[in-house]
């Protein structure tokens, strides 16, 4: 049976938030793997219901470097090929992004998304966002979307246009962090304070003010967004043929 999420993070107290307890709640273990400090990635995947990639402070052009963030570039080839359901968040997306082939880069401006943001679908038959327009966000790089892949949301803003594309019917990267609860964005902007002077950024009194109204949005949004990516709710006709 496979009832198994697998939640690779990048720092020994990193927390996977809002995605981790609704996997939870709808009865999965959550298997938290953190390569960084010595964590072995799965290489079978007969009890793996999924596979999800968070954020961090690196860049996903950083595995010359890093020898755990090579290791988690090419299992992510491994779990494509196994046709897991696997999920990019953040710097995971761009992960995925780079493994397809597609340029992951810092914006050319230093512009950085840091706070809520405004997310629009990029066509009016995506049905992927439902009604949420705004979600959190803590980055200065961004991806290009990968050949082959269906893009489905951008940026309002333009800054950042590629905010989350389905490379596989049940796998999807995100810009964005729908993980992060009130309790995440505090504790990041407590502990990376100096991010928030970077362009773009928006402070404490912004974030919070805009997590008042949204954030219960965004914990009624994941549910559904989980089981269309496990493939645990029936898929749209709208959207079926939008993945064909």
């Amino acid at each position: 049976m496979k009832n198994k999420v697998i939640c690779v993070v990048h720092g020994e107290e990193s927390n996977t938030g809002r995605i981790g307890r609704v996997v939870r709640d709808k009865g999965f273990e959550e298997v938290r793997c953190c390569v960084k400090m010595g964590d072995t990635l799965p290489e079978q995947f007969d009890e793996i219901a999924g596979a999800v990639i968070f954020g961090g402070p690196m860049s996903a052009n950083d595995d010359d470097t890093l020898d755990f963030l090579a290791k988690e570039l090419r299992w992510i080839d491994t779990v494509m090929a196994a046709d897991v359901p696997f999920l990019g968040v953040c710097l995971g997306a761009q992960m995925l992004a780079r493994t397809m082939g597609a340029t992951v880069k810092p914006h050319d401006e230093g512009w950085h998304e840091i706070g809520y943001t405004q997310i629009v679908p990029t066509r009016a038959d995506c049905d992927i966002l439902g009604g949420m327009r705004h979600f959190y966000q803590w980055h200065g790089e961004g991806f290009e979307i990968p050949s082959g892949c269906d893009h489905l949301a951008t940026g309002a803003s333009g800054h950042f246009p590629n905010q989350m594309f389905r490379a596989a019917p049940h796998a999807y990267g995100v810009q964005f962090h729908p993980e992060c609860t009130l309790d995440i964005v505090q504790c990041w902007m407590t502990e990376a304070a100096h991010k928030l002077e970077e362009r773009g950024a928006q402070q404490p009194h912004e974030q919070l003010a805009n997590a008042e109204k949204y954030d219960h949005l965004v914990e009624a949004w994941v549910p559904g967004f989980i089981d269309r990516w496990l493939g645990l709710a029936p898929v749209s006709a709208t959207a079926r043929a939008a993945a064909e």
